[in-house]
């Protein structure tokens, strides 16, 4: 008798590094824990910029080399939204405008397909799972706060009857203290915004689907999980089971680029290598984290000021910054010219004692250094996981996004960050003198609270994803209900 197919978990990522490595990166710890008895189809939407198409082929070219069961299905081109109202809209209706595809590569596919697993703007398409008789899984890449706050949000439009940007007073997200409206994230800061209605539509998709596989860990976030799981999110209706099997770190595009064992160490790790332990501050914003001139002569003066050993990832504006730039809102920076950019003598001046890199930097190979004492970073979560998988505080600097409410968590609940006060009617701008205390404050008596708690939750991310572990027991019991939930599509 021939062997039954293996069953295959369908992807359906949005295309950027940090949701599309993350969803891969989950799921194939599931395709492992479960004994090679799944297999990947990765649904491959092609991105509405050429860059962004460039990077896609890239994680694509190397995962296909990888060696595990991992296939690829190209889904048609769609024509992009000409209307959109901003970034979060552009994305929901581009993949949105992806469903029949989808539902055609779903029914076609040859063997059992044990879920569909959608990113969290694709969370509507768990109708299309349900229209063909399969598990719908969404992926989220986000926080589990982030989470709480998106199944709670239909709750909180109707209790609060203004903007957010107009309320006096705190919100109250379940499993998280009290919120400053301008702690929110972008998205849904203003309700007359198209952004706001798609976070509305896509957090009553989420409890629509079979399960959420998020990238976080119970230690790292107990108080939005279990706020989650015990209906507090959305009172009088049963969330999904969550399925915490994080911290999973992208390895995005930044494993093509790493330096394998027999060539020499990146020049920021060698320069790493001669600075004292815990004695450098990292500043490094992301893959879409750049700044006007204004801003960057406040930075320097803050450097120039603390005293402190630096490592400063420094980029220069995205060449498409003439006009709306790209339609999703992906304008990655440009390499920096450091002579335009920084003040004259700010190199010379900080010589021995800090380092500016212009380009691309190999940040997780820079926190696990040991002289690497603090991090300012944008606060996406891909790079708050790093810094706490190696146990580094940080000052969160938000610039889009969710990040606002992920610099609150980390300061206000997780503890294991100073606060830095940036002023979002003014494009986040920080001044010296803030940007100056908080590094001080990081690298200094002051921070050791921030830096005992950042130590702990190296432990608790490590633990977790160990055999026995919380992200262990949940892959395991995600591996038991996907298996158990494996049915042929049903045209």
């Amino acid at each position: 008798m021939a062997a039954a197919p293996t069953p295959t978990l369908v992807l359906l990522p949005e295309w950027g590094a940090g949701h599309l490595m993350s969803m891969l990166e989950s799921c194939k710890r599931v395709l492992l824990r479960g004994g090679r008895a799944f297999s990947i189809t990765l649904l491959v939407m092609r991105p509405p910029t050429a860059q962004a198409t460039s990077q896609v082929e890239e994680h694509v070219r190397r995962e296909a080399a990888s060696g595990l069961d991992i296939r690829f299905h190209r889904l048609p081109a769609v024509d992009p939204p000409a209307d959109a109202a901003g970034v979060e809209d552009f994305i929901a209706r581009y993949i949105q405008l992806h469903a029949p595809h989808v539902r055609d590569a779903v029914a076609g596919m040859p063997c059992p397909v044990a879920a569909l697993v959608l990113d969290l703007f694709a969370a509507p398409m768990v109708d299309v799972a349900r229209g063909l008789g399969v598990p719908s899984y969404v992926f989220m890449s986000s926080t589990g706060a982030m989470l709480a706050l998106m199944l709670h949000l239909p709750v909180l439009h109707r209790v609060v009857t203004v903007g957010f940007d107009e309320l006096d007073g705190e919100v109250h997200v379940p499993g998280l203290p009290p919120v400053p409206p301008e702690c929110l994230p972008c998205p849904v800061v203003d309700k007359k915004s198209p952004n706001y209605t798609w976070f509305l539509r896509l957090g009553d998709s989420f409890m629509d689907a079979t399960g959420i596989i998020a990238n976080t860990a119970d230690g790292l976030e107990p108080g939005p999980l279990a706020a989650v799981a015990d209906g507090r999110a959305v009172p009088g209706r049963p969330a999904p089971p969550v399925y915490p099997v994080g911290p999973v770190l992208s390895h995005g595009s930044s494993a093509s680029k790493k330096d394998s064992s027999s060539e020499p160490p990146h020049q920021c790790v060698a320069w790493l290598d001669a600075q004292p332990p815990a004695s450098v501050v990292f500043l490094c914003f992301g893959s879409m984290g750049w700044f006007e001139p204004a801003q960057v002569v406040e930075i320097t003066a803050a450097l120039e000021r603390c005293g402190h050993r630096f490592l400063w990832v420094l980029r220069g504006p995205p060449s498409s910054k003439s006009g709306a730039g790209a339609p999703d809102g992906s304008e990655h920076p440009t390499d920096a010219n450091l002579e335009e950019l920084l003040p004259e003598g700010f190199l010379r001046r900080t010589e021995g004692k800090g380092l500016v890199w212009p380009t691309w930097a190999p940040q997780k190979e820079i926190l696990a250094h040991p002289a690497v004492g603090g991090f300012v970073t944008h606060g996406g979560w891909n790079s708050v996981l790093e810094s706490l998988w190696h146990g580094i505080p940080m000052a969160p600097w938000p610039l889009y996004a969710e990040q606002h409410l992920n610099a609150f968590e980390l300061v206000a609940d997780m503890g294991v960050a100073v606060p830095l006060k940036v002023d979002r009617k003014r494009d986040n701008f920080v001044e010296a003198a803030e940007l100056e205390r908080a590094v001080r404050c990081l690298m200094g008596e002051e921070g050791r609270k921030a830096r005992e708690k950042a130590a702990e939750m190296r432990d608790v991310c490590r633990k977790a994803v160990e055999k026995g572990g919380s992200s262990d027991a949940a892959l395991q019991r995600l591996s038991e209900a996907l298996h158990d939930g494996a049915v042929p599509p049903t045209i």
